[in-house]
Parts: structure tokens; C-alpha cells; sequence
């Protein structure tokens, strides 16, 4: 037998599973394994064992517990193939959330009960963590019991089988030309106007607003490039290339704008040159007087005050990119060209995400529909009646009673 069971105590049993004699001293290696509750599930965990035995799919028992898996995974996983903002955010998630509440239990004997369990305890009916934060949790649990599958450390992924909460979608507010007109009349007097007036006649995020250089726009063409962003880690701002080959675009100003950024340059040449200074191609071209970065923490709670005092309610600066996409897609640009000048992946993910917008543009499409075809239908029955006024037409029938249809076909189709 490659397996057998002993009862330890009452509710307690041992799986004893056989792993061939050891090459070296010719003994037995045995493999045991611990199961806590009837008889006839410690039968099915040792046929399941068993079963994972012939096919090469077992994995030894470790003392490893889940918050040292973790960490393990964080450190050469996470860290290597993922952006330092993710890294920071996964850290930040493992450390306040999972590590306390999972974090001391055997990475192999983590159960599918207790995850749920910790899920009904955070979101707690509504009263403690969102869902949308729950649900990030298990996302993170997730890719980490994924990877230890993967490295052969776990049989299942225990994360599989649970249900997390689902996130309500939250309604996207967006900006209408009235709002975004008293938005400019209140901003244009602050040293962040024209990064508002960019961002909402380009849809770049605010990393590439703070991250765009002069060498990255081309005023004699009108275009700009998306070459790198500005994150803010650790109280540090840093520098980096677009997350994806989709984030990294070339976009086509419109007149205003680009008319907009050329008296902006001349006037930050002065300001250079009031300092000594001249304005370079490498320069940031919204930057504080001294040329160093914005602070992302300090634009966002400018632009959070400004709003709060113009009474617009639930407005991020991250709401003027959405503000941008609508507003072209109302204008009847083609959703694929929205889609490159977002940087989305792909333009269904444009369509999901402003699928609002989407639906006023079919109702128009409809209506333009509509028009077409009764315009077309009131067409042929004028030229019907001019045929039976002149009697071409037998008005009993309907049907023309000349021969030449050379006349009256074409008159259908076209």
C-alpha cells in the first residue's frame, strides 16, 4: 500500500502516504499528513493525495505559512515582473490586511472556508471594507496561491473557491461644456490652468501630463508623444516609461490647443530667462518655477478644493480624461480613434467603459436611421403618385403598365 490511515484522537487523523525507499540508507520515506474531522473525509483526502501521487502532482506538507509565502512572493515575483506603484500597492494590501488576519496559517492548509470567512468579517454587511477593496484583496490572494500552484508548492488554489463580494460599478461623472467653461473661469488664474486645459483637450492621465517633456511636442506639427510619466513613491518623485506599447501613443492636438501651448512656451521662456535660465528640450513642460516637477498629492487636492467651491459634486482630476472621451464620442469621433488617443488596449474596453456615452449615440444613429428611410419612403410614393397622375400607373395594381423598366426599377434603388 503507497498509503493508509490512523486515527490520532477523536476527529483527528493521520494520512500516512509512502514515497519509495530512500536511495541512500534503503529506508521507507514516508510522507504524513494531518486531517482534522470524520473518517470519511480523511478517506477522501488520501485518495485525493493518492491520486495527486500518480500523477506527479504531489506536494510535501511545508511549515511555510501563508504571510512567508507572501512576503517570498512579493520579494522575487512581484517586485521583478511588476511596476513599483503595483509592488507598493500589493505590499500595502498584504501588510494591513492579509498578513494580520491569514498570514499565520500553513500555506498548505489554508482553507477555502477560511478566506470566506475573512471576506463576510471585512465587508461586514456594508459597515467595514467596500467591496471593491475586499474584492482587490482576493485578487492579490489570488496571484499569489497562483504562483505557489505554479512552483509546485500547492496542489489547489484554495482562492478559486470563494466567492468574494461583487463591486457595485460606480457611475461615471463627467464634465458637460457649461461646467468645464466655469471650471477654466476659475482655474485660469492658478499656476495649474493650462495643465487643465491640457488634460481636457488631450485625455492624457496626470502621470503623462506631469511626465510630458518639450521635446515630446512637436507645435510646428501639432502633435505630442506620450514617452514617460511621474509617479510619486515614498514621497519621491520619480520618472518611467508608459506601463504598455498602448500608453505610449503620439496624439494630434486641435488648433486651439496647440495655438494654447505655443504662447505657454514663450512665456515660460521669459520666465527662464528672468532667471538666467534657458527653457530646454528636456525641460518639463508643466513643472514649478524652478523647472522641478509638480507634486501629484498637491495638484490633486488643488483641483479637489476648486471643484468642492464650484459645487460640483464627485469630480476627480482623473474625471477630466472621462470628460474628454465623452465628449468626443458624443461629437461622433469613431470609438477606435478614442481608443488610441486613451491608450486604451483595446477599443472594447473603450466601448465597456463609456458604454453610457454609447447609448445616447445609438439612440441618435436611430433616429438618423429613421429619417433616412421615411425620407426615402416618401420619395418613391411622390414619384408613384406623379406616375399615376400621369397615367403610367395602374393605381389598382400598383404596377407600372409601361414596358421600360429602365425607368421605373432604377427609381426603387436609387
Amino acid at each position: 500500500m503507497r498509503g493508509h490511515i490512523r486515527q490520532r484522537a477523536k476527529g483527528s487523523w493521520s494520512i500516512v502516504i509512502t514515497l519509495g525507499r530512500d536511495k541512500a540508507t534503503g529506508k521507507l520515506n514516508q510522507q504524513w499528513h494531518t486531517v482534522r474531522g470524520t473518517k470519511k473525509e480523511a478517506e477522501a483526502k488520501l485518495r485525493e493525495l493518492l491520486d495527486a501521487l500518480e500523477k506527479g502532482t504531489y506536494v510535501k506538507p511545508s511549515k511555510m505559512t501563508l504571510g512567508e509565502w507572501m512576503e517570498m512572493w512579493l520579494e522575487s515575483y512581484v517586485k521583478v515582473n511588476c511596476t513599483l506603484r503595483t509592488y507598493d500597492g500589493y505590499h500595502s494590501v498584504i501588510k494591513n490586511h492579509l498578513a494580520p488576519n491569514l498570514g499565520m496559517i500553513p500555506l498548505t492548509q489554508l482553507k477555502p472556508q477560511q478566506i470566506q470567512q475573512y471576506y463576510s468579517k471585512e465587508f461586514a454587511d456594508g459597515k467595514g471594507l467596500s467591496a471593491r477593496t475586499v474584492l482587490h484583496i482576493h485578487r492579490i490572494l489570488y496571484q499569489a496561491l497562483k504562483y505557489a500552484m505554479r512552483q509546485g508548492i500547492l496542489m489547489h488554489n484554495a482562492a478559486d473557491l470563494v466567492d468574494p463580494p461583487r463591486a457595485k460599478k460606480s457611475r461615471m461623472r463627467t464634465l458637460i461644456p457649461s461646467e468645464v467653461a466655469k471650471l477654466f473661469e476659475v482655474a485660469k488664474d492658478t499656476p495649474y490652468y493650462p495643465i487643465y486645459y491640457t488634460a481636457i483637450n488631450t485625455g492624457l492621465r496626470q502621470s503623462e501630463l506631469l511626465g510630458l517633456r518639450w521635446r515630446d511636442v512637436d507645435l510646428d506639427l501639432a502633435a505630442l508623444s506620450v514617452n514617460q510619466v511621474l509617479y510619486k513613491r515614498r514621497r519621491v518623485c520619480i520618472f518611467k516609461e508608459p506601463k504598455s506599447e498602448h500608453s505610449r501613443r503620439r496624439l494630434d492636438l486641435s488648433p486651439s490647443l496647440s495655438l494654447y501651448l505655443r504662447t505657454y512656451r514663450a512665456q515660460k521662456e521669459a520666465e527662464y530667462a528672468a532667471l538666467g535660465k534657458t527653457l530646454g528640450d528636456d525641460d518639463l513642460v508643466f513643472s514649478r518655477i524652478d523647472g522641478t516637477a509638480v507634486d501629484p498629492g498637491t495638484l490633486t487636492h488643488h483641483f479637489a478644493d476648486m471643484v468642492r467651491k464650484l459645487g460640483f459634486s464627485r469630480v476627480r482630476f482623473h474625471d477630466l480624461r472621462h470628460s474628454f472621451a465623452s465628449l468626443m464620442l458624443l461629437a461622433g469621433v469613431h470609438p477606435k480613434v478614442v481608443s488610441e488617443m486613451l491608450g486604451h488596449s483595446s477599443v472594447a474596453f473603450t466601448l465597456d467603459t463609456y458604454s453610457h456615452v454609447i447609448g445616447g449615440l445609438q439612440k441618435s444613429a436611430m433616429l438618423k436611421l429613421d429619417e433616412m428611410l421615411h425620407s426615402k419612403l416618401a420619395q418613391i410614393e411622390n414619384i408613384s403618385k406623379i406616375l399615376a397622375d400621369e397615367g403610367d400607373l395602374d393605381t389598382a395594381s400598383g404596377q407600372s403598365r409601361t414596358d421600360d423598366r429602365r425607368f421605373t426599377k432604377p427609381l426603387l434603388y436609387h
